[in-house]
């Protein structure tokens, strides 16, 4: 995503959403819509504004980066080359050692259950990056440990 009018006031979740709305295209249509999935797959992620204006999700680690480009809408998965994917989602950088992503072109159709998986994955992966205290694990429960 490319740089907006950037104020040092507004938050990251602001400056994605300005941005989103300042397309008025496909290309923000998909970023809200991933942006909706990337929420109820975590209600715990954090949105960041890095990198002069690249939307980032994250949570105990970076999750993915949205950006778009001309033809292209694209997610990159940064240190997540050993998640699972089933549905085959990823279709891009597929030879990275450390991160894959999603390339979404206008008119493709997303599993919207399948990404939502990916983002949970990639929540646990960087859990698992992160000691976490005995405390915490139970207050979790079970759904963390899964």
């Amino acid at each position: 995503m490319h740089k907006s009018g950037v104020s040092q006031t507004q938050s990251a979740s602001d400056l994605i959403a300005n941005r989103i709305a300042e397309l008025a295209d496909w290309r923000g249509a998909v970023p809200g819509t991933l942006r909706i999935l990337i929420k109820a797959a975590d209600p715990e992620v954090v949105e960041e504004w890095k990198w002069r204006g690249t939307p980032v999700w994250s949570h105990g680690g970076i999750i993915c980066t949205g950006e778009t480009y001309q033809k292209v809408v694209k997610l990159t998965f940064v240190k997540d080359a050993s998640l699972s994917d089933p549905a085959r989602l990823f279709n891009a950088s597929l030879d990275g050692k450390a991160r894959r992503a999603i390339d979404i072109h206008e008119g493709d159709e997303m599993d919207e259950s399948a990404f939502k998986a990916l983002v949970r994955q990639a929540v646990t992966l960087n859990r698992s990056d992160h000691p976490v205290s005995s405390n915490e694990v139970a207050s979790q429960g079970t759904a963390f440990l899964s």
